[in-house]
């Protein structure tokens, strides 16, 4: 029987946070609007907090349902079937609960509820900015939740429940027109490449950083609609820094997360999606850059509106973009349309008509300093700065939204098809590469003007240490790196050399002020520690990226198929089982697949594995251990957790030395989504050696057997099969078989095998069974070899036996392999640029809350009469 309470719970919490948040904005706008508050009535602020506590519980009440349905599997919930299955661990669990649009806009209402209140409480101290910002963030709340409503009216669909029953969702199906009750016993699953730890942190990450971008433009949209033009930037600004750092961390989070899941060979691949978060962090960035300017020297206070706003609408736009479902051909993870694009245009329209209009609106009333900037100002390279950051973003915006721009078009009666560009990492890297070159010349001379005086001399004397040290230095690179082989590339490409020495110099320049700084207060160098992580960011992205070289070249001059494209077929290596091939410096070898075992801390072969009739259960066939640990013995019953994995071994000796290490890179073929495979990386100081599979067998197709030959055996024999030699050691009786259940009566035994291969030596057990009266045959198989074995027959009064013998293509795989080098100096720099953000955060709260000052003792009567 279906149990509909919780979902029930669910989607009236749904609605009562709908209702929650209209109170709590039209509350919270007559509290801004009322102007009896200063003499102390404050009736509609008390009941805007109460509207948004309620707003509060029903969110939390609302994530408890859909948690619930999902760790119960409740599969007559359309969310759960749809996004989990009966063997997820708990973690992964929690990436199903923000798999679904629902879920993430779910995550995302969250976040929000977490800064209103962190706000009220903020608004406490500060009476004067909680009405109007909390206003804008209840409005933002109403708009979220309605996309969670699933309330049809008509035609009207406003919103889609994550409670809605399966029998609902699929009224059509037949099963449910024979049985309106059926439930699954099993969910289709989380998605195989969302099956990482990363994913249970990226996304919480990312959303609080969405989320974040709501605080400032909150208060922007406060000054400009209370006539507080100037006021807002203060407390505004460490949220701003708050949200940077969020948005980045989980930008770079879900880079990380390409890296070693997907196998295109890095980090970022310029996806519409990926774009869609780059390109509101890189204007927000401006944006702290143009309120910082404000508070030193009144200037940029326009700009700081203009960026404000702007990022929080690109937050919006790219919601849009990832959930209209606008992206479905020009993105590899968007997510598909629900139905809900002209509500999300709704979203995006309302918030940009009602920012720009008050921005126009009030924009002659905000103060504007004409103080003229020169050459040696630190300020008019901060908007230098900002401009650069908002230049590179409109670029990666104009050619994203080509896809919006003919639909747009389309629907207003006009057919275009303007394509995307055929090689999309080449279009956006050539600009990038140049903006990345003023971002790095910019941090440097930004700074040093910035903490020096702004003359000419002190400029000079600032930028002399740092000028010689980035000239010495990159020359030594340039020269080891062309000149001698103590890196494996040479940095000769002038455009590179450039971002090499304009990084360098960007590295040197903020270290001399954090070493200027280190006297004074620590805080006081965040921008400094954070301009040189963006510094080593730069660094690492020329080296990986610039530098990434293939060392899988395919060099036998045949084509492994005409199916392939010509990059598999170039840059891709073929290894047979066991057969080792030069590849660059080492000799790679094949050694066979593995699978994941519960309680094994290692991978185990799949020749100890005898897989059952339930995929996530399986026998040994041998004993497991590790070392001299065994943890499992032979017919022990085993755990697979992730019994769609197959990962491959793969042997890299160097050719010229002793070090070997060994890589799993995994792979699946999924019946949707064809072969998904993740890459094993080696991480060396100075490179990570990246392994992918490109091709595999299809372990669904049949394997083409050859004839079967019998051989006529006794124990003791010796013959040759398929060029291998075998030795029959015997036959023995057994009293288990695997996978079948042995009746009294029943009789099985085993040939015992051992066929002498060209690196080891493998033991096999066909099995002749009696079972019910009826004969059986469990072949063996070697994989490695390409041989099935299997025991035909016995015959007892002579002591001999009869085994047939088919041979097939050997085990292969196409494996592609590439270094990058220091790739790490990214992953460090994004480290040390959240560090200087977090810095920020701190020196601006300080700022916020200025420690009282403390006063002198009391002069005493006697004191006071004689002065």
């Amino acid at each position: 029987m279906i149990n509909t309470l919780i979902g029930d719970i669910g989607h009236a919490s749904v609605i009562v946070a709908f209702v929650a948040a209209v109170v709590s904005s039209y509350a919270y706008f007559m509290a801004a609007r009322n102007r009896t508050e200063a003499s102390g009535d404050t009736s509609w602020r008390n009941f805007a907090r109460i509207a948004f506590y309620v707003h509060s519980a029903a969110v939390l009440l609302i994530i408890f349902s859909l948690f619930n349905i999902i760790y119960e599997h409740r599969y007559e919930y359309y969310y759960a079937w749809s996004h989990s299955s009966n063997h997820l661990p708990l973690h992964f669990m929690i990436s199903c609960f923000w798999e679904g649009q629902e879920g993430s806009f779910l995550l995302w209402i969250f976040w929000h509820v977490v800064l209103g209140i962190a706000l009220i409480g903020f608004g406490r101290k500060n009476k004067v900015w909680e009405a109007p910002v909390m206003a804008m963030f209840s409005f933002v709340q109403l708009f979220l939740t309605s996309m969670i409503l699933g309330v049809v009216i008509g035609d009207l669909k406003i919103g889609s429940s994550p409670f809605i029953l399966m029998r609902d969702f699929m009224s059509d199906a037949p099963v449910f027109a024979m049985d309106p009750n059926f439930v699954p016993q099993d969910g289709t699953g989380l998605n195989p490449l969302l099956q990482n730890y990363w994913m249970v942190i990226h996304p919480p990450t990312l959303f609080l950083g969405f989320a974040a971008t709501l605080v400032p433009f909150a208060f922007a949209m406060a000054g400009l609609w209370k006539g507080k033009f100037t006021e807002w930037v203060k407390p505004a600004l460490p949220w701003t820094h708050f949200a940077a750092v969020t948005l980045g961390v989980g930008t770079i989070m879900g880079a990380y997360w390409a890296y070693e899941t997907l196998n295109f060979g890095g980090y970022w691949n310029w996806d519409p999606v990926e774009n869609a978060v780059y390109i509101p962090w890189l204007v927000l960035v401006g944006a702290i850059h143009t309120m910082v300017a404000y508070r030193r020297s009144k200037q940029g206070l326009r700009a700081s509106f203009i960026l404000v706003i702007a990022t929080f609408i690109l937050i919006l736009y790219a919601t849009f973009l990832t959930r209209s479902g606008i992206l479905g051909n020009a993105s590899v993870h968007s997510f598909t349309d629900l139905g809900l694009s002209g509500q999300l245009f709704t979203y995006l329209a309302a918030f940009a008509v009602m920012a720009v209009a008050l921005l126009i609106y009030r924009w002659k009333k905000i103060p504007a300093t004409q103080k003229e900037l020169s050459t040696y100002n630190a300020e008019f390279w901060v908007f230098i700065g900002a401009a650069v950051l908002c230049l590179a973003g409109f670029q990666v915006f104009a050619t994203t939204s080509i896809p919006v721009y003919n639909s747009f078009m389309g629907f207003i009666g006009f057919e275009t098809n303007i394509a995307l560009p055929a090689d999309q990492i080449e279009h956006y890297t050539k600009f990038q590469l140049w903006a990345g070159v003023a971002i790095a010349v910019l941090t440097g001379i930004g700074q040093l003007l910035w903490w020096k005086k702004a003359d000419k001399q002190s400029f000079k004397d600032a930028i002399t240490m740092p000028l010689m040290l980035t000239l010495l230095f990159s020359s030594l690179i340039i020269i080891l790196s062309n000149r001698f082989d103590i890196f494996d590339f040479k940095l000769d490409n002038p455009v590179y050399i450039t971002l090499f020495v304009t990084s360098l110099f960007a590295v040197f320049a903020n270290l001399s002020i954090i070493l200027g700084l280190l006297h004074k207060k620590i805080t006081l160098s965040g921008g400094a520690v954070s301009h040189i992580g963006v510094a080593l960011m730069l660094l690492g992205i020329l080296f990986s990226s610039g530098y990434s070289n293939i060392i899988s070249q395919n060099n036998s001059g045949l084509l492994y198929s005409r199916e392939f494209s010509d990059e598999l077929n170039r840059d891709n290596v073929l290894l047979w089982r066991n057969e080792a091939i030069d590849m660059d410096k080492y000799s790679v070898s094949y050694r066979g697949q593995f699978f994941e075992v519960s309680d094994v801390p290692e991978y185990v072969s799949k020749e100890l594995i005898f897989r059952t009739a339930d995929e996530y259960m399986a026998i040994a066939r041998g004993d497991i251990k590790v070392g001299d640990k065994v943890y499992f013995k032979t017919g022990d019953t085993i755990e697979l957790p992730s019994p769609e994995n197959t990962y491959y071994q793969l042997e890299y000796k160097e050719r010229e030395g002793n070090n070997s290490f060994v890589l799993y890179p995994r792979a699946q073929v999924n019946e949707s989504m064809g072969l998904l495979a993740s890459p094993d990386i080696k991480s060396f100081a100075t490179k990570d050696l990246y392994t992918h599979v490109s091709s595999i067998p299809d372990p669904n197709e049949e394997k083409d057997w050859g004839e079967l030959k019998e051989y006529d055996v006794a124990a003791g024999d010796t013959l040759i099969i398929n060029d291998y030699i075998a030795i029959i050691n015997g036959i023995e009786p057994i009293k288990q078989v695997p996978g079948v259940q042995m009746a009294a009566g029943d009789v099985a035994v085993q040939a015992d095998i051992k066929v002498m291969g060209e690196k080891k030596t493998y033991h096999a057990h066909p099995i002749f069974l009696i079972k019910d009266q009826m004969v059986g045959r469990l072949p063996e198989e070697v994989e490695d070899l390409g041989l099935r074995i299997t025991f035909m027959n016995i015959d007892p009064e002579n002591n001999r036996f009869k085994i047939g013998v088919n041979a097939t293509q050997k085990d292969y795989v196409i494996l592609k392999a590439m270094e990058k080098p220091f790739v790490n100096v990214l992953w460090i720099g994004s480290i040390i640029m959240s560090i200087g953000f977090i810095m920020a955060i701190f020196r601006r709260n300080e700022e916020g809350n200025p420690k009282p000052k403390k006063t002198s003792k009391p002069q005493s009567k006697r004191e006071v009469q004689a002065v």
